[in-house]
């Protein structure tokens, strides 16, 4: 019905609601600046990845002028530069970071269509990735913290705003694309998905990503979804249908997909020639060329002919302008290239609850138990617990953790103590999970997402990747620290799905903090510190460790916090030094009994405790790093790089390393026992470094 309430009452006057003369000047200044870089700095080599919006721009501009809520925000994709135009980006930003200069999106890190723009007082544009379909699901994270924070913390100034994303018809086919999709019309939430649709990606035709080429077709029957549909290249129906679809999502608090047919009138990108298009194609894509049929809607309507060419002339002039200031800019000092990976002391301009004035209570590393030894699920829920009823920004989801407590009984009880809007199950989506999670990061709630076994982190690598970089790919204009509650390694017995441990492969993501406590006092030590902070954290829940004797600690009060990058001596000895984490931890002071060894629990794997395990080496001369995940390539490889490196001269033995084999866990007990490292295998291991 909405869809046709909207296509009636056609008008021939322009809608006089909508600046026209402001989207001409958008749409001729983006059409000088595509020139200009097709023409000028692409054969000067001065932009290296160039991608046309020609085509796309006159929707893209009618869609960025509608959004105007201050806590709006929309996320675009490489082909979104006249959108950005519209929320107010200076086009010498916008060229800048086309040419790699200092300032603008990224200080030179990405490349120049990989947009952002933090605008804390109005409309934003949040940081987007350059992966296909990547933009969905942080953008339905931002529309459910708008709802949060407008009905669960009565924020009237949130109550009007949306979410918009932006995709290609290529991105349809994503899986980020239909668990955005999932999340929305489960949720009922402010998110408008607008599908621009050329009828390609790159040369693949529209009709391979989705049926028959049409996503808003396909998707009539959705529930619980507003579906338009129209032709981007038309000034009037563009105008009606964006104006419409805005509207709904502002006032009716649901999510729209409007479809806009548009020609992409160059290539894919510079390089692109279409020569997979005939030629009565491309002649049928130019006669769709929004701009004269905007000349034609407007002129004499609204303007005159010379006040169109005297904004064209306008347009060039604004675009040789910013190419002189961009290029006048400088290229970023190469030295600073490592700054912005992790907080540094200079906050972000948005993202995380930092930016908002969050100040973490005072906390001390001195235990002050009670004396009850409790095992590593109660700490876990404990400090959780304590941490939301502190901070209404917490908030907890993942697949189960609801009702039933989540598969491990981490989460037992909350939801029914805080409720479903702040302890909530999710669908069976793991990129879901995470890149709502950093949208609602993004837009400052503190995200606890919960990935059930370390194996199902598999489908989020992407998201989990961009997550980490948000920080350093923006030079610190936005930052998304979530905290990643993973559960994974060996229980009583193992199998390749539900078992592997394989930390390291976080680690080697930059961005990235990870905890891996090996008993509860350290558990709710790290994980205080992580939901107080301002970085991305994976905190890695050892399966074996959640409830077993040794893992257990008295409860360190609710003051207790950790700091990473802290290893904890665990024995302290001078013959020997083991090095260890996790599950693996009991079993090398067990296979250190009588002997005088350093046995040290890492903790933290980034950062590690580097002068720690260095300084120690020094001391005993020996060096045993023992861990659960597989030998080659594994975390223990870069510590026994780093021993080499720096204590190379005082080992009186060579450096030794007991793991996994290179195989999958196995599910039998007896074969797991054969390849996990055991306490005779560990104890054997030092008799034989002693000996050497």
């Amino acid at each position: 019905m909405a869809q046709a309430a909207l296509k009636k009452d056609r008008r021939n006057a322009p809608d006089e609601s909508i600046d026209w003369k402001k989207v001409v000047q958008l749409v001729l200044l983006s059409r000088a600046l595509d020139e200009m870089e097709e023409q000028r700095l692409v054969p000067e080599k001065k932009v290296l990845y160039q991608f046309s919006a020609r085509g796309h721009d006159m929707a893209q501009i009618l869609l960025g002028l509608h959004l105007t809520g201050r806590h709006d925000a929309a996320c675009g994709y490489y082909r979104s530069r006249p959108l950005l135009l519209a929320l107010g980006v200076d086009p010498a930003d916008a060229l800048g970071s086309a040419m790699g200069r200092a300032g603008g999106y990224s200080d030179g890190r990405d490349i120049g269509v990989v947009f952002n723009y933090p605008n804390p007082h109005g409309p934003s544009a949040l940081p987007m990735c350059g992966g296909v379909g990547t933009q969905y699901t942080p953008t339905a994270g931002w529309a459910q913290a708008i709802t949060y924070f407008s009905e669960v913390l009565g924020k009237e100034e949130y109550q009007k705003d949306i979410a918009v994303v932006l995709g290609g018809d290529g991105s349809v086919a994503s899986n980020g694309f239909w668990s955005a999709l999932t999340i929305a019309t489960t949720q009922d939430l402010p998110l408008l998905l607008y599908i621009e649709d050329n009828g390609f990606g790159i040369s693949v035709p529209s009709s391979f990503q989705t049926p028959e080429g049409n996503i808003a077709g396909n998707l009539a029957g959705w529930k619980n979804l507003t579906v338009l549909d129209g032709d981007g290249s038309d000034p009037e129906e563009a105008a009606r249908l964006t104006k419409g679809a805005v509207e709904l999502v502002r006032e009716g608090r649901m999510p729209v997909l409007l479809r806009l047919e548009v020609p992409r009138l160059e290539g894919h990108s510079f390089q692109d020639t279409q020569t997979y298009k005939s030629e009565e194609l491309v002649r049928s894509e130019w006669a769709h060329d929004p701009l004269p049929r905007l000349r034609d809607y407007l002129v004499p309507a609204m303007l005159s002919a010379e006040e169109w060419n005297e904004a064209a002339r306008d347009a060039k002039a604004a675009a040789e302008r910013a190419r002189v200031e961009a290029e006048s800019r400088p290229v970023a000092d190469p030295e600073t290239v490592t700054s912005h990976v992790f907080f540094e002391g200079q906050m972000q301009v948005m993202g995380g609850q930092h930016p908002a004035g969050y100040r973490p209570p005072e906390t001390t590393e001195t235990a002050t138990g009670d004396g009850q030894r409790i095992n590593m699920v109660t700490a876990i829920r404990r400090t959780l617990d304590h941490e939301m009823s502190m901070n209404e920004r917490v908030v907890l989801f993942g697949e189960d953790i609801g009702p039933k407590g989540g598969v491990h009984a981490v989460t037992l009880g909350l939801q029914e103590k805080y409720g479903a809007a702040r302890v909530f199950d999710t669908s069976l989506s793991e990129e879901g999970i995470i890149g709502r999670a950093v949208g609602m990061a993004l837009a400052g709630l503190v995200p606890v997402p919960e990935i059930q076994f370390r194996k199902y982190a598999e489908p989020a690598i992407e998201q989990l990747n961009d997550c980490g970089t948000i920080r350093w790919r923006t030079s610190n204009r936005f930052a998304a620290p979530i905290v990643v509650r993973m559960a994974g390694g060996f229980f009583k017995c193992g199998d390749p799905w539900h078992s592997q441990t394989n930390e390291v492969a976080f680690v080697h993501q930059p961005g990235w903090k990870i905890a891996v406590p090996s008993n509860a006092e350290d558990a709710v030590g790290l994980l205080r510190t992580a939901l107080r902070g301002n970085d991305p954290v994976i905190f890695f829940e050892h399966r074996a460790m959640l409830d077993h004797p040794w893992a257990r600690r008295p409860y360190p009060g609710d003051a207790f916090a950790l700091p990473f990058g802290k290893a904890k001596f665990t024995r302290e000895g001078r013959d020997i030094t083991i090095v260890t984490w996790g599950a693996m931890v009991p079993r090398c002071e067990e296979a250190a009994e009588g002997i005088s060894a350093d046995v040290i629990d890492l903790r933290t794997l980034m950062p590690w405790d580097r002068k720690a395990v260095i300084a120690s080496v020094r001391r005993t001369r020996r060096c045993l790093i023992v861990h659960e995940d597989l030998a080659t390539a594994g975390f223990g490889a870069e510590i026994a790089a780093a021993v080499a490196d720096e204590a190379f001269i005082d080992l009186d033995a060579p450096i030794s390393r007991l793991t996994m084999p290179d195989i999958p866990s196995p599910h039998n007990p007896v074969l797991l026992d054969w390849a996990v490292p055991s306490t005779e295998r560990i104890r054997q291991k030092i008799t034989d470094l002693l000996e050497f």
